[in-house]
């Protein structure tokens, strides 16, 4: 058809593409409240009643496995393996969907699949992975929706090291799959790949990024900004890797394990040669990317990251060369044929020279990346390299317990965990709770200790607030945090300026000494989590009565009480939060909105936009704040109904900035002119943002009074069980 002939042009349609937002263009910034409509159902294909539990446990996982080691040892002439071997490829694959975990915010890692979307299937540092994704396909197809793409990719990365001869600590399933990109992750400032503009004059990575470029996982192969030298890439390394996690010791054992197989590809200039990522590639490419036009564009012609050579002479074989190789040679500088910065040792003898993995009876140099050097020049890392090389028994074992570290750290709790090969060990990064083996309190039970709390002297207020704090520093995206283990009564807590200590100690010392008398006395037994949370949910109840609302909030026993000794305080040290919307508190250095950090938490409680809605309300009136009567926007207290949405909507009533608090505002009546209300920016942004608004009006109208406390009963249950993954199939 000819384009004149046509009655309607691609402008026509702008709004179909993602850059043509005119609202995200007229008010950038505007909250973004479609992060609270992630991997909507409309999206997801499976049955509404679908359990990838039930599914993951009718899969024949040993049929599996070997299906998978026939793969990786039949190479496909389309994109031809290394040494007969898809192996390396496939490790990389799994590496690098697990390595984009951080810990600071949880975000990252392997447990949706995320590699297959965009940006992270377009990273520079993933280039020709969508090979190893189209590869394992006739895999995925075969057995379908009883193992996820998720799981997929980190058991070919197992399956992949066992083939050749290494044993893995194990593997876990249970990772699901999402059908569209998280896009709640900050992945950096920069608009260009592989710049840099996310440090600080100290060279420190800004929070909450782990990876030194935009779109590599870690760090510059090459050197920090592509300068050889190994003493800085040590520091990058070390900073990277410990914001995933990784000590130094788990460190050295990531690099040498997995540079111990596979190679780097870098034929020629990917400058030249390669044409656009995946995202960008044109629509006959079907989803590939890196369109290589060097010679066969293949084999030995593939460009990757524009390195070239392999590590050891044994690249499809476990063993101890790599640091044999890096001990027993000086390394010189040269350029690879891509001209990026490698080293080579110098006059290797005829055994260290490495097979070529196309040519037969070719052999080339071994290299090392200028990375791989800092394990050998930074004087901490030498001395654990030296050990692994002397001791390779024990570099065996680190590697083992470091690489399932790396692929399930995102997982979090072990009860999540499914399979036959998950190991027996507890590990202190999966947060261990130790396993109930008592009898759980009745229903009388629980009517029995209800009437009890509400006989101590502890306040509505106070019960309601110790509760949503101990449940709301859950995080969805690595599982962490949340009621479940009572850590909130442990450092560090329990000293944290949010929680109240000196509250929290009081209303933790009465709740104990409820439990005790209660455990005394009967053969059941309730432990101090469950205490906390029904202690919430009953003064929710009586708070309710009071707005003549009879309810019952919905309790489930079966939380234990987490140990000190398994509670690893500095990691927990990245959940402390630097605002907590919820109970209008936020740190005074902190000059960042408010409500964009309550629309971030919002997203790791898994929240709906009425959810947080009916949640900020209710926690208002109850009077579950940090500050007494900031943001209780009524005449009442420790009452649950929506006053807070009435009175916010109240036009006889005048806003101002305090200009002595940041975020913070006079709600003052507009016939005289007296202050009458205190309230934050988290509260005013429910009657200035429209969508906001919208939720507010809904929930102030006369006839939704008693929809708001059931609303707000729901979204408080959802919360207080986060953590609950025994209740969820």
């Amino acid at each position: 058809m000819e384009k004149s002939k046509c009655k309607v042009s691609k402008e026509d349609f702008s709004q179909t593409l993602l850059g043509n937002s005119q609202m995200e263009k007229w008010w950038p910034n505007q909250l973004n409240l479609k992060l609270l409509q992630q991997n909507n159902e409309r999206l997801v294909p499976t049955e509404k009643n679908f359990s990838y539990k039930e599914a993951f446990s009718s899969l024949d996982l040993k049929t599996l496995k070997k299906d998978l080691e026939v793969l990786m040892k039949t190479s496909q002439e389309w994109w031809p393996a290394d040494w007969g071997h898809y192996g390396p490829l496939f490790i990389r694959m799994a590496w690098h969907s697990a390595g984009t975990y951080r810990s600071i915010d949880g975000r990252g890692g392997a447990s949706s699949g995320e590699q297959r979307f965009a940006p992270l299937n377009s990273w520079p540092d993933n280039v020709n992975l969508d090979r190893a994704r189209r590869l394992l396909w006739p895999i995925k197809k075969k057995y379908g929706n009883k193992i996820s793409w998720a799981d997929l990719m980190i058991l070919a990365g197992n399956v992949a090291l066992e083939s050749m001869g290494f044993k893995t600590y194990g593997f876990a399933g249970g990772r699901l799959d999402t059908f569209e990109p998280l896009e709640d992750t900050n992945w950096g400032p920069e608009g260009e790949w592989l710049s840099d503009d996310r440090r600080d004059k100290n060279r420190e990575l800004k929070n909450p990024l782990a990876a030194v470029q935009m779109g590599l996982i870690y760090v510059n192969p090459e050197g920090p900004d592509g300068i050889p030298d190994a003493l800085e890439a040590a520091k990058d390394i070390r900073m990277s890797f410990e914001r995933m996690g990784m000590n130094d010791e788990e460190t050295v054992a990531l690099i040498a394990g997995g540079h111990s197989f596979g190679k780097c590809h870098g034929a020629a200039n990917p400058a030249k040669y390669v044409g656009p990522e995946p995202e960008a590639a044109p629509i006959e490419e079907q989803g590939l990317g890196w369109k290589n036009n060097y010679k066969s564009g293949k084999g030995t012609d593939t460009i990757s990251s524009g390195l070239e050579g392999a590590w050891t002479p044994t690249p499809t074989k476990w063993d101890n060369s790599f640091f044999k190789m890096l001990f027993e040679y000086d390394w010189n500088l040269e350029k690879s044929p891509a001209g990026a910065y490698q080293w080579v040792p110098t006059d290797p003898e005829t055994e260290n020279l490495v097979p070529d993995a196309h040519i037969k009876n070719k052999k080339n140099k071994p290299i090392m990346l200028t990375t791989d050097l800092a394990l050998r020049m930074d004087p901490e890392y030498k001395k654990i390299s030296k050990k692994f090389y002397e001791n390779p028994k024990e570099l065996a074992l680190a590697f083992s317990k470091a690489w399932f570290k790396l692929i399930h750290r995102d997982m979090g709790p072990k009860s999540r965990y499914l399979g036959e090969e998950v190991p027996d060990e507890d590990f202190i990064w999966q947060d261990p709770i130790p396993k109930i083996d008592y009898e759980l309190v009745n229903n009388d039970d629980i009517v029995s200790l209800k009437e009890t709390i509400l006989a101590s002297d502890l306040q509505i207020n106070e019960l309601v607030y110790t509760a949503w704090r101990t449940a709301a520093t859950y995080r969805d995206s690595d599982k962490r945090g949340g009621a479940n283990g009572a850590r909130i009564r442990l450092l560090p807590q329990r000293e944290w300026k949010v929680n109240k200590p000196q509250q929290l100690e009081r209303v933790l010392n009465t709740l104990e000494k409820i439990r005790k008398e209660f455990n005394q006395k009967e053969i059941r037994q309730i432990s101090l989590a469950d205490m906390i949370v029904l202690a919430g949910s009953t003064a929710i109840e009586s708070a309710a009565k009071k707005a003549g609302f009879d309810i019952n909030v919905p309790f489930v026993p079966g939380r234990a009480d987490a140990k000190e000794e398994d509670t690893d305080i500095k990691s927990f040290e990245y959940l402390k939060p630097v605002a907590d919307a919820f109970v209008n508190y936020m740190e005074e250095e902190c000059d960042i909105p408010a409500s964009m950090l309550m629309i971030d938490k919002a997203v790791q409680l898994k929240l709906t936009v009425p959810q947080m809605t009916v949640l900020i309300g209710g926690l208002r009136s109850l009077g579950a704040t940090f500050e007494p009567n900031v943001g209780n926007l009524s005449n009442t207290v420790e009452i649950l109904d929506n006053k807070f949405f009435v009175n916010l909507l109240d036009m006889s009533v005048a806003w101002e900035k305090n200009n002595e608090k940041e975020q913070y505002f006079y709600g003052k009546e507009k016939k005289n002119g007296d202050i009458k209300y205190h309230a934050t920016s988290v509260d005013l942004i429910f009657g200035s943002n429209s969508q906001l608004r919208a939720q507010a009006e809904f929930y102030a109208q006369d006839d939704n009074r008693e929809k708001f406390v059931n609303d707000f009963v729901k979204a408080w249950q959802k919360i207080m069980e986060l953590d609950r993954f025994d209740l969820f199939t």
